[in-house]
């Protein structure tokens, strides 16, 4: 890999230590720890070297991007965040996503794969959201490229690029975890709740409440020098599991291009991933009827247009997808089904990213339900009927908004008139 990390010693030589550390009787001994700590220890140090870290990185960025892209970065780096200023700046993404995306992308060689290795080892918290933005992306072309290439053909292109990025999260999370398992606990449904009395036998004493189980959400990690082909679905597993602890801070195009990912992985456009739809014409017409118009002209309007947007729905399901079909084992699957819960559920996505999260757990719903993957049945299923669900509350908050709503179009009046008896 020709990725690496160039750790320079500055020790002195010995004799120039012996001759710094001579006595002086006019001066104490000790050094003078209270001036580096101050210094160390300085908001305004540390604010301005974060600073300083991520210009270096943007100006590193404008000189492997194409020139036309070069202003609008130096622009950022003059801002006073100049790492959250690249994280959510629709110009960097649009000059940086094509040349991630090019056909000769991904070698040990590529420029952006080795600004993006460094940038992510900087150990800025703020640089490193910028990295784990775009890994949606990279990961998506890594393995669509790497299960969609023959191994054996000469022309089979390097991802040793897209491979470094990855193993360099694998390896900060595998530091960060420990050695020591992901575990979550399952309470015992048989037992009373803790707002309950305790159970309590006849002699008086309470019955023992027996220990929750515990399940293992992810297995402890083992240090990983190269992506090896039974561990590529674990680490880029792990890697997207890192995107998720941070995806509130993620812009929507970043959740964006996972979404369109995933539902080209699973790859399975079949009828059945609209058998949790059936209803829809149902739940439309529930919704006009709900709408209290005073005209049936006006309800079939309604109803003519959520039919349009439930085609254009179907279509973008259709249409918007990237990637093909690939394995998806269950420690790869996990962490994408957690992404697309947030994209999905999260009330301040965009509609854009909510209506990719949605065409994509229906995609790998079928999928799962042709492999028979049972845990991946449920997972699924259960982000589709909660996806139902949010979208009957959406309807009918909009149904009563538009009935308690002034402005809604009646029939004019007829003027009153009133008898006055003389």
């Amino acid at each position: 890999m020709d990725f690496h990390l160039n750790h320079h010693n500055n020790n002195s030589s010995p004799s120039s230590s012996n001759s710094s550390s001579t006595p002086n009787p006019h001066k104490p001994s000790t050094p003078p720890t209270s001036v580096a700590t101050t210094t160390t220890d300085d908001p305004m140090h540390s604010w301005w070297e974060s600073i300083s870290k991520a210009r270096s990185r943007i100006q590193a960025l404008v000189n492997i991007l194409p020139s036309s892209a070069s202003d609008a970065l130096m622009t950022l780096a003059d801002s006073d965040r100049p790492a959250l200023s690249l994280l959510s700046s629709p110009i960097a993404y649009s000059a940086i996503s094509p040349s991630l995306s090019s056909p000769d992308s991904g070698s040990g060689s590529d420029p952006l794969c080795q600004w993006l290795y460094d940038t992510f080892l900087s150990s800025e918290p703020h640089l490193r959201l910028v990295v784990l933005s775009y890994l949606p992306l990279l990961s998506g072309l890594y393995l669509t490229r790497i299960h969609n290439s023959s191994s054996n053909s000469p022309s089979a292109p390097s991802l040793a690029g897209f491979e470094a990025v990855l193993l360099a999260i694998y390896a900060t999370e595998t530091k960060s975890r420990g050695g020591k398992p992901v575990l979550v606990t399952i309470p015992d449904l048989s037992q009373p709740s803790i707002y309950h009395t305790p159970m309590k036998k006849p002699g008086g004493s309470v019955v023992n409440e027996s220990r929750p189980s515990v399940g293992v959400m992810s297995a402890p990690l083992e240090p990983q020098n190269s992506v090896k082909s039974t561990k590529r679905a674990c680490i880029v597993g792990v890697a997207l599991d890192c995107y998720y602890k941070q995806i509130s801070q993620m812009p929507s195009w970043s959740k964006l291009e996972l979404c369109e990912f995933a539902a080209g992985w699973a790859g399975q456009d079949c009828p059945c991933r609209r058998e949790f739809d059936d209803g829809d014409k149902t739940e439309i017409n529930g919704f006009s009827n709900g709408l209290a118009l005073k005209d049936a002209d006006e309800i079939e309007e309604v109803v003519e247009e959520m039919g349009k947007l439930e085609i254009q729905k179907d279509h973008f399901a259709l249409t918007s997808s990237k990637g093909a079909r690939i394995p998806l084992p269950w420690e790869l699957l996990q962490p994408v089904l957690r992404i697309l819960g947030h994209c999905l559920l999260a009330p301040l996505n965009s509609q854009d990213v909510k209506d990719a999260a949605s065409a994509a757990v229906r995609n790998l719903y079928a999928r799962a339900s042709h492999d028979l993957v049972p845990q991946a049945i449920i997972a699924t299923r259960s982000l589709i009927q909660l996806d139902k669900r949010a979208k009957e509350a959406a309807n009918a908050a909009a149904a009563a908004n538009a009935s308690s709503n002034p402005n809604t179009p009646s029939k004019v009046k007829k003027p009153e008139i009133l008898l006055v008896s003389k």
